[in-house]
């Protein structure tokens, strides 16, 4: 009958609890999560909401890192060559990468698929139709209106060739039959300036972007292009409620995500210290108050919907005929 020693036997028992102590110690290190876009916008207030209570949560310090440039994919690139240890993650906008993953191919540096394990959706942010204050609309169908009455006479302003807001404004067009001119400017704060100057008749931007300058009351939001109303502008009807369906919904999609040799049980406790911290009141209260609808799922759930979000992205890009 095979028997262990008593040295085997020590060794075998503290086996697993090596490994679990193992485990904690690289949980317990340092966490930098790095945001591939300039401090200030809606990715880098979310990404210090979740660092500040993640530290709380953890006991360890976590800090941001704007790693700015080429669309975001400068920082993308860093976390995909980072240790995978759990220590270096990434402040996804899935859905801005997706679509440069379609433009750009293999000069992003990186595949969204094979490069990352994508440990969690933290939230969505719906795109919104806006135009000036001053033009004399009051809901979308007002606005179809005026546009078509003046083909080429109204513009869009878009964030650059190929950016979500371009698309968004190409998908708008081809739904409503009208011919709009695009404008790209650089951002989406230049593109706000001149629609509130008059310069430029519509745009869309994200839900935050809305919110901060609806204040203002210079600006008017005719139609949210996400599947729902968003909880911080419940008057604001989406576009299918007004008749215009442009077959996909444009809403961004953002996570967190680590390298790709990343341990499935470091991921997986990943996930559990998001999701508990996405649940505090104080988070989610935040998260809304930027227009942002908290996601709680699982780290499958996560892959599977990055996944999804490549191939919708592929098929609009390929149907509207965008290329850089």
């Amino acid at each position: 009958m095979f028997s262990l020693s008593r040295r085997q036997l020590l060794i075998s028992a503290a086996a697993p609890l090596a490994a679990h102590a193992g485990l904690a110690h690289a949980q317990s290190k340092d966490t930098t999560i790095i945001v591939g876009y300039p401090p200030g916008g809606s990715l880098d207030a979310m990404a210090r909401v979740l660092a500040q209570r993640l530290a709380v949560l953890r006991g360890s310090t976590v800090i941001v890192d704007n790693k700015a440039g080429f669309s975001g994919n400068i920082g993308a690139q860093y976390v995909a060559k980072a240790p995978a240890n759990g220590s270096v993650l990434l402040m996804t906008a899935l859905t801005t990468y997706a679509i440069n993953q379609k433009l750009m191919g293999a000069t992003m540096g990186y595949d969204l698929l094979k490069d990352f394990q994508h440990v969690a959706i933290v939230g969505y942010l719906p795109n919104v139709l806006i135009v000036p204050a001053s033009l004399p609309v009051n809901n979308l169908q007002d606005f179809v209106k005026a546009a078509k009455a003046k083909p080429g006479g109204f513009s869009i302003a878009t964030t650059g060739v190929g950016s979500l807001e371009h698309i968004a404004g190409e998908m708008f067009k081809r739904a409503t039959g009208t011919d709009l001119l695009a404008i790209p400017y650089k951002g989406s704060t230049p593109g706000v300036t001149d629609l509130i100057g008059g310069q430029i008749q519509a745009m869309f931007v994200n839900t935050s972007t809305a919110i901060n300058n609806l204040k203002s009351g210079r600006i008017k939001a005719l139609a949210i292009a996400g599947p729902n109303r968003v909880e911080a502008l419940p008057g604001v009807p989406t576009l299918v409620e007004q008749g215009v369906k442009m077959g996909n919904d444009v809403v961004s999609i953002f996570g967190i995500a680590a390298p790709a040799a990343t341990p499935a049980a470091v991921v997986n406790q990943l996930n559990a210290d998001l999701n508990t911290v996405l649940r505090e009141p104080e988070v989610s209260g935040r998260f809304s108050g930027l227009g942002v609808e908290v996601v709680t799922e699982t780290s499958t759930y996560a892959r599977n919907r990055i996944t999804q979000e490549v191939g919708t992205w592929d098929k609009v890009i390929r149907e509207t005929g965008i290329t850089l």
